[in-house]
């Protein structure tokens, strides 16, 4: 009986081939999957399902994961203001951890001998889907076929051209990775340090003209309407909201970081929704958490998303991260009113019953309601004490030497 065999299949060239060459040269039982994480419309996903079954797979499953994805990454990502290097919002990595969990799960539901992804051997994903089966499915032989024979482009075209296979293998001039939380796009461009991508390379061109204010309505740190508009479930006021400003041109960068295997890598992303609710909902908390809150949910974020973009998702430390990100939302609560224009947008302001902005207690640098000037110079004395006695004992002992 031949191996049984789960396949991560997004239909591109990579995993076409991995199909073929399990099936036919080393005879495996293929079982292919896609894990849709918001980048595919039903169209598509028919037609990606038929040319699986047209390669010879045995079955092919789609699982939608968008709400799942959302309610186990993307919501901490939000209540972390999570950037990579301050630009970048992860939208590939995070996706790449969803994929990875359910196609674990899916192995051991067809209780696969082995399970494979068509990964290369110089990006992150190879150690992201390894990490995420050897913790889950550790019994299972992981078959990477790309990378383990450090195949070309040109000698993947030319076996399947060898196996009767039809399909576009013209190679797009960007390479984009589409999903909920942005779109990532590579090119010759993201290839330099000194160049930047043109404009027709971003998938969404700019259509929008002069201002428009809309206004995020935020409860304890999930965006739940839009403009006053309701929505079933916070994935669909991002799908929403995406609508609204890409066409705009907001959101886009070049991102440059650390990649996991140790080399510097650079991509451009287009992210218009992920990056206006980001800055909106800290723009909220700045006004309803205290300092200290904000510190410490700053450190632990920046940690938490760098430990994710590794492929950590599973590191019991991340349940405990979390637990303090979902803490820190309670107040977090009201609308924040975003300004788009062309390639730009701002945050305007917010309206909270949480806001510790409050003019009964005061307006900064110009009324104060909670104290008096004395008590002002009593905590300046205390609250600067150790540093007056450091640098008096400095003086004396300098006066005492010479």
């Amino acid at each position: 009986m031949a191996k049984k065999v789960v396949l991560g299949f997004s239909g591109g060239l990579d995993t076409s081939f991995c199909v073929k060459y399990l099936t036919e040269d080393k005879g495996y039982e293929v079982h292919s999957i896609l894990v849709n994480t918001g980048g595919f419309s039903e169209e598509e996903l028919e037609k990606i399902e038929q040319h699986a079954k047209k390669l010879g797979v045995k079955s092919h499953k789609t699982i939608n994961a968008v709400k799942n994805y959302y309610n186990s990454i993307i919501r901490y990502l939000i209540f972390g203001n999570v950037l990579k290097n301050d630009t970048y919002p992860l939208s590939v990595s995070a996706e790449r951890m969803s994929q990875a969990l359910h196609i674990a799960e899916y192995a051991k539901q067809l209780k696969a001998d082995a399970v494979a992804h068509g990964s290369t051997g110089a990006g992150n994903d190879q150690v992201r889907f390894d990490m995420i089966f050897q913790i889950m499915i550790p019994q299972l032989e992981i078959i990477t076929p790309i990378r383990d024979m450090n195949l070309s482009r040109e000698s993947e075209i030319q076996y399947l051209k060898s196996k009767g296979v039809e399909m576009n293998f013209a190679k797009a001039v960007y390479s984009i990775n589409k999903g909920l939380w942005g779109t990532s796009v590579g090119g010759r461009e993201t290839l330099k340090s000194r160049e930047t991508l043109p404009e027709e390379a971003w998938p969404t061109q700019v259509t929008k003209t002069g201002s428009e204010e809309i206004k995020l309505t935020f409860q304890e740190g999930e965006l739940v309407r839009v403009n006053d508009q309701k929505f079933n479930h916070p994935t669909e006021a991002i799908q929403f909201l995406q609508n609204i400003a890409a066409p705009y041109g907001v959101g886009r960068d070049v991102h440059i970081g650390d990649t996991i295997i140790g080399i510097k890598g650079r991509v451009g992303f287009e992210a218009a929704a992920p990056m206006v609710i980001i800055k909106a909902h800290h723009a909220l908390e700045k006004h309803v958490l205290s300092k200290w809150q904000l510190q410490w949910k700053d450190q632990i974020a920046q940690f938490y998303g760098t430990w994710l973009h590794e492929g950590q998702i599973l590191d019991p430390v991340m349940r405990d991260m979390e637990a303090y990100l979902e803490s820190s939302q309670r107040s977090v609560t009201g609308n924040v009113y975003v300004l788009l224009n062309p390639y730009r947008f701002s945050v305007v302001g917010i309206e909270s019953q949480f806001d510790l902005m409050n003019s009964a207690f005061g307006s900064y640098g110009e009324v104060n309601a909670s104290f008096t000037g004395e008590d002002v110079k009593g905590f300046t004395r205390i609250f600067g004490n150790q540093t007056v006695i450091y640098h008096m004992i400095r003086e004396s002992l300098s006066n005492g030497s010479h």
